[in-house]
């Protein structure tokens, strides 16, 4: 059968790739037409059609600002599955662009599977009926979707989680310092995201805890998306090194993280490294999205739990001094470094075992050959 798959984001690209593997595994006969990042491509053997580095804008302004090259990206998109004529399409997470690719594949008569569902959840639950009238087969990542779609009549899947794959696929360098040259410090890690508006927001902020930890290293998780000159522009003066695709590495191998919200927050948890979730945008988005979303917390080791695991620090709550005060309770307070790796414990017993793409693969195959 002949996939076409769609990520728009750098964890989008690592969970498309597993899936990929895991479709090749289940279906000899796959073929693969992809939009998303490096590593997709190269799971797949395939160029991609469009990079995730030309898709992500985070934040409602941002968006408004990027418009022309969103309707370009999609227009692009339309007329490759137009021409490829794809057994079925499926999409991960990203939903902006997604449901509209889904829009158009339903009027082609082209099955649509979502693998990693929208965080419709979160704001926008309207949404749900879209993706009834949408999408056939839905396959969720999070504990807690499962009880979201059954409230609106919505048969879903739990797959479980693919972090919980890539994880456990991973193989961890012992001798990553010495390869990097960071010397016998404890490392303090940074990471400030992995699209160019969060470094922006965040890495200013992130690089000025530099003289106040002068018995640790900071190091920066590097995104593949960009180079280390781009960092560079950052960092500026201080002595901070950037790696690139190290990042499980870096976290194995650090005693505390400052992290942008988002999916590195759950990674982050998973290899039980004590952190600190930070957040900044554009005023007027954050605002916005103030006013929308539905949930009390923003990263994903707080929702899962449902109760306050790691400290956030949002928007004017994000500064350097309030991010310096938490690291140091991570490092140097037993008591909450203990109860961290408690609510941890908990996370981890609610996300289960690995097996979220050959879940998933195996699922998409079974409803393509119409046993459903």
């Amino acid at each position: 059968m002949r996939y076409y798959i769609i990520a728009g984001e750098t964890s989008g690209d690592l969970h498309g790739a597993n899936l990929i593997k895991a479709l090749k595994k289940e279906d000899p006969e796959a073929s693969f037409n992809i939009v998303g990042g490096d590593q997709m491509a190269a799971a797949a053997g395939e160029p991609v059609l469009i990079h995730t580095s030309e898709m992500a804008f985070m934040g409602f302004i941002e968006v408004l600002k990027n418009l022309s090259s969103i309707a370009r990206n999609l227009k692009k998109v339309k007329e490759d599955i137009l021409k490829q004529q794809p057994d079925t399409l499926i999409l991960i997470d990203f939903p902006g662009f997604n449901l509209k690719v889904a829009a158009y594949a339903k009027k082609l008569g082209i099955k649509v599977c979502y693998y990693i569902s929208p965080k419709i959840w979160a704001w926008n639950q309207k949404r749900v009926h879209k993706i009834k009238r949408l999408v056939d087969h839905m396959f969720c990542i999070l504990p807690f979707e499962v009880k979201f779609y059954k409230q609106f009549h919505y048969p879903v899947n739990y797959v479980g989680n693919p972090l919980l794959d890539a994880i456990a696929a991973y193989q961890f360098n012992p001798n990553f310092k010495e390869d990097n040259g960071l010397g016998i410090r404890p490392i303090i890690a940074l990471l400030p995201g992995s699209r160019k508006m969060e470094i922006q927001n965040l890495l200013p902020v992130m690089v000025e805890l530099h003289n106040m930890f002068p018995a640790h290293q900071l190091v920066i998780a590097g995104a593949p998306n960009f180079d280390k000159t781009f960092y560079q522009d950052y960092i500026g003066d201080y002595d901070i090194p950037v790696v690139f695709d190290q990042t499980y590495d870096l976290l194995k191998n650090a005693e505390a993280a400052v992290v942008a919200s988002g999916t590195a927050t759950l990674e982050t948890a998973l290899l039980r490294v004590p952190q600190v979730v930070v957040y900044r945008a554009n005023p007027i988005s954050v605002m916005i999205a103030r006013k929308l979303i539905k949930v009390r917390f923003i990263s994903l080791v707080n929702l899962i739990n449902d109760y306050l695991s790691v400290r956030e620090l949002i928007q004017d709550d994000c500064d350097t001094m309030s991010i310096a005060s938490e690291v140091k309770e991570l490092i140097l307070n037993p008591t909450h470094r203990a109860s961290v790796m408690e609510n941890y414990d908990i996370l981890i017993e609610k996300m289960g075992t690995p097996g979220a793409s050959e879940k998933t693969a195996a699922l998409i195959v079974k409803y393509m050959k119409g046993e459903e």
